[in-house]
């Protein structure tokens, strides 16, 4: 088994690209990119989604029963996502027979390698950050090439590609995939106890934020989070702070109104002041990402008019605060319309931006959260930091625990964050179950003053998100 990757050779083979998960977020990207290129991809994955058809509709074929005898044989490069079994009969078959098998991350550390490259990363944000810097750069005309960890609602897509030989890249801590980018610019966002099922403890999941931060190139510089105190343990030469409204930061935001679900407000950068920005999207966390994302522009010397026009335009991220059902202060019938709000919140701090930015924007609301806990071993792990987050709303409901690459854990469910909610409207129910209970709730709304309603989580809630906009009769 070869566990190399020459992006050149492959082009030059014309040789076939195989990814097994290829369903994956960080996964379709990889393979869009190489696709551009005109190689010919091909892919497995467990389930069919949404992102799957779409790759099926722009040429890769995919299947998802696990066969190797549904697989190319004359694979050049063959991609696989750690979130897949050692024992996957594809991936044994692959590694048997000599064929050059990689991880995701090998493969973006070589598309990268010889580019200048912008890599966002942290526990929480980077996904937006990640999609507002290349729409930055894509809407005033400076061109990337994009790999984003979500789907950009302005292009539809969490790839694309550019004559400028820059990337900006998501990097993921998941499995330390993040130590295989050589940054020129980075950015640490948070580095809060996550994924402690790959790192053990807090400890070790920061001794690595550490490790990718002082990846940056001699020259380069490194952005972080406003009180993130090892930082300096990287010992890069260059590094600025960012902060929401702190002035002791770097760079930091001042002035912000809130303006029709969105935000209004001046970002103070080193050097001047970027005055009257524009957010369209709702999340004060969103206008701490937008002044992260201003400092990359900011150090590529990006016209400050561009960079307010781009910040006008950016629609977000799919399942980032994204409004299915949006602000609207009265319909015709002279009532207050619901608010639905779909985010991919799993973290207990990302909960917390998520529902006090709700509170922020819509005061007088009735608050209705439905969230679905993601992994066995986060919830048992952070159960308490669930509850205390969750217990921001008015009304809780829980899915069962979606479990992902898990195996069930003993003693292990919803319950364990029920428990300690403290609301008295809380209750587990099963995704059939909830449709019922949402199909009587929509003729119990409170029409004076509206209610929002945020669906949260990672699996597969999103599903849900479709039907309960209809029961809600928009």
């Amino acid at each position: 088994m070869k566990e190399t990757v020459n992006i050149q050779e492959i082009l030059a083979s014309g040789r076939s690209v195989y990814f097994i998960g290829i369903g994956g977020i960080g996964m379709s990207a990889i393979a869009r990119y190489f696709l551009s290129l005109g190689v010919k991809v091909s892919g497995y994955d467990k389930t069919e989604t949404p992102l799957t058809k779409q790759l099926t509709a722009e040429g890769i074929v995919i299947h998802y029963t696990e066969d190797v005898n549904l697989v190319p044989k004359d694979a050049g490069l063959v991609v696989y996502t750690p979130a897949v079994p050692k024992e996957h009969a594809e991936l044994v078959y692959y590694q048997s027979n000599g064929y050059a098998v990689v991880k995701r991350s090998d493969v973006l550390g070589a598309i990268s390698r010889d580019a200048f490259n912008i890599c966002i990363g942290g526990t929480h944000g980077k996904t937006t950050i990640t999609t507002l810097v290349a729409h930055i750069l894509r809407h005033s005309g400076y061109g990337c090439n994009a790999f984003l960890g979500g789907i950009s609602v302005n292009y539809g897509t969490n790839f694309w590609s550019s004559n400028n030989n820059v990337c900006v890249i998501e990097a993921d801590e998941y499995d330390r995939s993040f130590l295989k980018l050589s940054p020129n610019v980075a950015v640490i966002t948070s580095m809060d106890a996550d994924h402690l099922d790959i790192y053990g403890d807090e400890k070790s999941l920061q001794d690595a934020f550490v490790a990718f931060g002082a990846k940056v190139k001699s020259g380069g510089l490194l952005i972080g989070k406003f009180g993130l105190g090892r930082l300096k343990e990287t010992g890069v030469e260059r590094r600025w702070t960012y902060s929401l409204q702190n002035d002791a930061a770097d760079v930091s935001a001042s002035n912000i109104l809130i303006e029709e679900g969105g935000y209004r407000f001046d970002i103070r950068l080193k050097d001047r002041l970027l005055a009257n920005c524009s957010l369209k999207i709702g999340g004060m966390h969103n206008v701490e990402n937008t002044v992260a994302a201003v400092a990359v522009a900011a150090e590529l010397r990006i016209d400050d008019e561009k960079i307010r026009q781009a910040l006008a335009d950016f629609k977000g991220v799919k399942r980032r605060f994204e409004y299915v059902i949006p602000p609207k202060k009265n319909s015709g019938n002279n009532f207050v319309q619901p608010v639905l709000v779909d985010d991919y919140a799993h973290h207990p701090e990302e909960l917390r931006a998520l529902l006090g930015s709700v509170r922020s924007l819509f005061p007088q609301r009735v608050v209705t959260v439905v969230f679905q806990p993601h992994l066995y071993s986060r919830t048992r792990d952070l159960a308490g930091g669930f509850a205390e987050a969750l217990s921001l709303a008015d009304r809780v409901i829980l899915l069962p625990i979606y479990p992902a690459r898990e195996l069930p854990i003993e003693g292990v469910s919803s319950e364990m964050i029920l428990d300690r909610i403290e609301r008295e409207d809380k209750q587990v129910l099963s995704k059939d179950a909830f449709l019922e209970w949402m199909k009587t709730h929509a003729e119990q709304l409170d029409k004076e003053f509206g209610e929002v309603i945020v669906m949260a989580g990672a699996g597969d809630i999103d599903a849900l998100v479709e039907p309960v906009r209809v029961l809600l009769g928009y």
